[in-house]
């Protein structure tokens, strides 16, 4: 099974890259894509849509702060609208 989730890249400030990994992968283990970048201190994020779109209709869980950023940035509306296109 594939998640979308966190992965740290820094080492004083916390950096994270949003990644789509193997549940059985640890934390800083091998990624499959990297879809994103989020910045906690600055709130930045980075998407890339189409990736991301794309592992959500495989079947990818995102786990809870990764969806909570997808939710700020309106993923799940345009994902939904996809699946109602394929309907």
């Amino acid at each position: 099974m594939v998640k979308l989730r966190l992965k740290r890249c820094g080492r004083k400030q916390a950096v994270y890259r949003i990644v789509a990994i193997d549940v059985r992968s640890r934390r800083e283990g091998r990624d499959l894509r990297k879809v994103g970048f989020y910045d906690p201190i600055k709130n930045q994020t980075y998407l890339n849509v189409p990736a991301i779109l794309y592992f959500l209709e495989k079947g990818a869980q995102p786990t809870e702060t990764v969806q909570d950023i997808l939710k700020k940035e309106e993923i799940f509306k345009e994902f939904h609208s996809n699946q109602m296109k394929l309907n």
